[in-house]
Protein backbone atom coordinates (compact mmCIF):
# COMPACT_ATOMS: atom_id res chain seq x y z
CA UNK A 1 0.00 0.00 0.00
CA UNK A 2 1.30 3.44 -0.92
CA UNK A 3 1.52 5.71 2.12
CA UNK A 4 -0.11 9.14 2.10
CA UNK A 5 3.24 10.93 2.37
CA UNK A 6 4.46 9.22 -0.83
CA UNK A 7 1.26 10.21 -2.61
CA UNK A 8 1.77 13.81 -1.48
CA UNK A 9 5.39 13.64 -2.64
CA UNK A 10 4.29 12.40 -6.05
CA UNK A 11 1.70 15.17 -6.31
CA UNK A 12 4.44 17.75 -5.70
CA UNK A 13 6.56 15.99 -8.32
CA UNK A 14 3.75 16.40 -10.86
CA UNK A 15 3.49 20.11 -10.01
CA UNK A 16 7.25 20.61 -10.42
CA UNK A 17 7.26 18.65 -13.69
CA UNK A 18 4.55 20.94 -15.08
CA UNK A 19 6.54 24.05 -14.07
CA UNK A 20 9.68 22.67 -15.73
CA UNK A 21 7.67 22.01 -18.89
CA UNK A 22 6.29 25.55 -18.86
CA UNK A 23 9.82 26.93 -18.53
CA UNK A 24 11.05 24.86 -21.46
CA UNK A 25 13.45 22.82 -19.33
CA UNK A 26 11.55 19.65 -20.29
CA UNK A 27 10.24 19.18 -23.84
CA UNK A 28 8.64 15.72 -24.09
CA UNK A 29 9.47 15.03 -27.76
CA UNK A 30 12.76 16.91 -27.85
CA UNK A 31 15.89 15.23 -29.19
CA UNK A 32 18.30 17.95 -28.18
CA UNK A 33 18.84 17.09 -24.52
CA UNK A 34 15.54 18.13 -22.94
CA UNK A 35 13.31 15.17 -23.86
CA UNK A 36 11.63 12.65 -21.60
CA UNK A 37 14.51 10.19 -22.06
CA UNK A 38 17.02 12.83 -20.99
CA UNK A 39 14.89 13.65 -17.96
CA UNK A 40 14.57 9.95 -17.05
CA UNK A 41 18.34 9.50 -17.32
CA UNK A 42 18.94 12.37 -14.91
CA UNK A 43 16.34 11.28 -12.34
CA UNK A 44 16.27 7.47 -12.70
CA UNK A 45 19.68 6.80 -14.23
CA UNK A 46 18.38 5.31 -17.49
CA UNK A 47 17.03 7.13 -20.52
CA UNK A 48 14.85 4.11 -21.34
CA UNK A 49 12.73 4.77 -18.22
CA UNK A 50 10.62 7.55 -19.70
CA UNK A 51 7.60 5.27 -19.29
CA UNK A 52 8.22 5.22 -15.53
CA UNK A 53 8.20 9.02 -15.41
CA UNK A 54 4.89 8.94 -17.29
CA UNK A 55 3.58 6.47 -14.71
CA UNK A 56 4.50 8.91 -11.92
CA UNK A 57 2.50 11.58 -13.75
CA UNK A 58 -0.54 9.32 -14.18
CA UNK A 59 -2.90 9.62 -11.22
CA UNK A 60 -4.34 6.20 -12.03
CA UNK A 61 -0.97 4.41 -11.83
CA UNK A 62 0.27 2.86 -8.59
CA UNK A 63 3.89 3.80 -9.21
CA UNK A 64 5.10 6.96 -7.43
CA UNK A 65 8.43 8.72 -7.13
CA UNK A 66 10.74 7.79 -4.24
CA UNK A 67 12.41 10.20 -1.83
CA UNK A 68 15.86 9.42 -3.23
CA UNK A 69 14.62 10.13 -6.77
CA UNK A 70 13.02 13.35 -5.55
CA UNK A 71 16.35 14.44 -4.04
CA UNK A 72 18.02 13.79 -7.38
CA UNK A 73 15.36 15.93 -9.06
CA UNK A 74 16.13 18.77 -6.64
CA UNK A 75 19.85 18.53 -7.32
CA UNK A 76 19.52 18.34 -11.11
CA UNK A 77 16.94 21.11 -11.54
CA UNK A 78 17.56 23.42 -8.58
CA UNK A 79 14.30 22.53 -6.81
CA UNK A 80 13.81 23.58 -3.19
CA UNK A 81 14.15 20.37 -1.13
CA UNK A 82 11.97 21.78 1.65
CA UNK A 83 9.12 22.05 -0.83
CA UNK A 84 9.76 18.78 -2.63
CA UNK A 85 10.30 16.56 0.41
CA UNK A 86 8.18 18.28 3.06
CA UNK A 87 5.74 20.52 1.19
CA UNK A 88 7.18 23.65 2.83
CA UNK A 89 7.75 26.85 0.86
CA UNK A 90 7.77 27.13 -2.92
CA UNK A 91 9.28 24.90 -5.65
CA UNK A 92 12.22 27.17 -6.36
CA UNK A 93 12.74 28.57 -2.87
CA UNK A 94 12.30 32.28 -3.50
CA UNK A 95 10.07 32.54 -6.53
CA UNK A 96 8.86 36.11 -6.85
CA UNK A 97 5.09 36.55 -6.38
CA UNK A 98 2.56 37.89 -8.87
CA UNK A 99 0.39 39.53 -6.20
CA UNK A 100 -1.31 38.15 -3.12
CA UNK A 101 -4.43 38.86 -1.11
CA UNK A 102 -4.00 38.52 2.63
CA UNK A 103 -6.58 36.54 4.56
CA UNK A 104 -7.89 36.57 8.11
CA UNK A 105 -7.99 39.89 9.95
CA UNK A 106 -6.39 41.64 6.98
CA UNK A 107 -8.80 40.34 4.38
CA UNK A 108 -9.04 42.71 1.43
CA UNK A 109 -5.52 44.10 1.89
CA UNK A 110 -2.85 43.34 -0.69
CA UNK A 111 0.77 42.42 -0.11
CA UNK A 112 2.92 42.70 -3.23
CA UNK A 113 6.27 41.87 -1.59
CA UNK A 114 6.92 38.29 -0.53
CA UNK A 115 9.16 37.95 2.52
CA UNK A 116 10.96 34.62 2.72
CA UNK A 117 12.84 33.38 5.75
CA UNK A 118 15.54 32.02 3.43
CA UNK A 119 18.71 33.96 4.28
CA UNK A 120 21.00 35.32 1.59
CA UNK A 121 24.55 34.80 2.74
CA UNK A 122 26.43 37.95 1.78
CA UNK A 123 29.60 36.31 3.04
CA UNK A 124 29.41 32.70 1.93
CA UNK A 125 27.37 30.14 0.06
CA UNK A 126 23.99 29.12 1.46
CA UNK A 127 22.28 25.93 0.33
CA UNK A 128 18.74 27.22 -0.17
CA UNK A 129 17.30 23.76 -0.61
CA UNK A 130 18.43 22.68 2.86
CA UNK A 131 16.58 25.49 4.65
CA UNK A 132 13.03 25.43 5.92
CA UNK A 133 11.31 28.39 4.33
CA UNK A 134 8.29 30.35 5.50
CA UNK A 135 6.62 33.13 3.54
CA UNK A 136 4.50 36.19 4.29
CA UNK A 137 3.49 39.24 2.26
CA UNK A 138 3.71 42.97 2.98
CA UNK A 139 3.70 46.43 1.39
CA UNK A 140 6.11 49.34 1.52
CA UNK A 141 5.37 52.91 0.33
CA UNK A 142 6.85 53.63 -3.08
CA UNK A 143 7.22 49.98 -4.09
CA UNK A 144 4.43 49.01 -6.45
CA UNK A 145 3.99 46.17 -8.91
CA UNK A 146 4.54 42.43 -8.89
CA UNK A 147 7.59 40.21 -8.82
CA UNK A 148 9.22 41.41 -5.58
CA UNK A 149 10.77 39.24 -2.89
CA UNK A 150 12.48 40.18 0.38
CA UNK A 151 14.85 38.22 2.58
CA UNK A 152 17.35 38.76 5.42
CA UNK A 153 21.13 39.00 4.94
CA UNK A 154 23.61 36.94 6.92
CA UNK A 155 27.29 37.76 6.60
CA UNK A 156 29.60 40.75 6.24
CA UNK A 157 30.85 40.55 2.65
CA UNK A 158 28.64 43.45 1.47
CA UNK A 159 29.49 45.78 4.37
CA UNK A 160 29.29 48.72 4.62
CA UNK A 161 26.74 48.84 1.78
CA UNK A 162 24.54 46.09 3.26
CA UNK A 163 24.97 45.01 6.87
CA UNK A 164 24.57 41.63 8.51
CA UNK A 165 20.85 41.10 9.43
CA UNK A 166 19.61 43.84 7.11
CA UNK A 167 16.74 42.92 4.79
CA UNK A 168 16.91 43.44 1.04
CA UNK A 169 13.95 43.80 -1.32
CA UNK A 170 14.51 42.55 -4.85
CA UNK A 171 12.65 42.40 -8.13
CA UNK A 172 13.11 39.34 -10.29
CA UNK A 173 14.58 39.92 -13.75
CA UNK A 174 13.85 37.63 -16.67
CA UNK A 175 17.19 37.44 -18.44
CA UNK A 176 20.87 37.54 -17.59
CA UNK A 177 21.18 40.07 -20.41
CA UNK A 178 19.15 42.54 -18.29
CA UNK A 179 21.95 42.72 -15.71
CA UNK A 180 23.74 46.06 -15.46
CA UNK A 181 27.39 45.55 -14.57
CA UNK A 182 28.58 46.60 -11.10
CA UNK A 183 25.08 46.81 -9.60
CA UNK A 184 23.85 44.64 -6.72
CA UNK A 185 21.87 41.48 -7.42
CA UNK A 186 20.73 38.40 -5.56
CA UNK A 187 21.83 35.39 -7.59
CA UNK A 188 20.27 31.99 -6.94
CA UNK A 189 22.16 29.24 -8.72
CA UNK A 190 22.25 25.44 -8.26
CA UNK A 191 20.52 25.74 -4.90
CA UNK A 192 22.82 28.47 -3.54
CA UNK A 193 22.09 32.16 -2.97
CA UNK A 194 24.38 35.21 -2.91
CA UNK A 195 23.98 38.99 -2.79
CA UNK A 196 26.86 40.66 -4.65
CA UNK A 197 27.96 43.27 -7.14
CA UNK A 198 27.74 41.45 -10.47
CA UNK A 199 29.58 41.69 -13.78
CA UNK A 200 28.66 39.74 -16.93
CA UNK A 201 31.28 37.53 -18.60
CA UNK A 202 30.82 36.78 -22.30
CA UNK A 203 31.95 33.82 -24.36
CA UNK A 204 31.00 33.35 -27.98
CA UNK A 205 28.78 36.41 -27.91
CA UNK A 206 26.60 35.35 -24.97
CA UNK A 207 26.74 35.65 -21.20
CA UNK A 208 28.11 32.38 -19.82
CA UNK A 209 29.37 33.39 -16.37
CA UNK A 210 28.91 36.05 -13.71
CA UNK A 211 31.68 37.65 -11.68
CA UNK A 212 30.53 38.03 -8.07
CA UNK A 213 32.17 40.91 -6.19
CA UNK A 214 31.90 41.76 -2.51
CA UNK A 215 31.82 45.32 -1.16
CA UNK A 216 34.07 44.10 1.67
CA UNK A 217 36.82 43.17 -0.78
CA UNK A 218 39.54 43.06 1.89
CA UNK A 219 37.99 39.94 3.45
CA UNK A 220 36.16 38.41 0.49
CA UNK A 221 37.67 37.69 -2.91
CA UNK A 222 35.64 37.81 -6.14
CA UNK A 223 34.52 34.50 -7.64
CA UNK A 224 32.93 33.27 -10.85
CA UNK A 225 29.57 31.50 -11.24
CA UNK A 226 28.45 29.72 -14.39
CA UNK A 227 25.06 30.74 -15.81
CA UNK A 228 22.78 27.74 -16.41
CA UNK A 229 19.12 26.74 -16.49
CA UNK A 230 18.94 26.92 -12.70
CA UNK A 231 20.13 30.55 -12.45
CA UNK A 232 17.55 32.98 -11.02
CA UNK A 233 18.32 36.71 -10.84
CA UNK A 234 16.89 39.42 -8.58
CA UNK A 235 17.81 43.11 -8.72
CA UNK A 236 18.25 44.58 -5.22
CA UNK A 237 16.07 47.69 -5.15
CA UNK A 238 15.78 48.52 -1.44
CA UNK A 239 17.75 47.88 1.74
CA UNK A 240 15.87 47.85 5.05
CA UNK A 241 18.21 48.33 8.01
CA UNK A 242 17.91 46.31 11.17
CA UNK A 243 16.60 48.45 14.03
Amino acid sequence: MITSDRLDLNERFSKVFTILEERGEIVKNDRGGKGMGDFAEKILGNRQYGHIIRAFLNNGDKRVISYSQARTLCREYGINESFMLDGVGTPFGIEAPTGFTMNGDNEGMFGNIMFTSTEAFAGATVDVGSLTESNSFFNLPGLAGDGMVAFPIKGNSMEPVIQDQDMVICRQIESVNDIRDNEIYAVKNNGSLWVKYVQKIYHGGRVTHLKMISANHLEHDPFIEEVNIHTRLYKVIRRVMKL
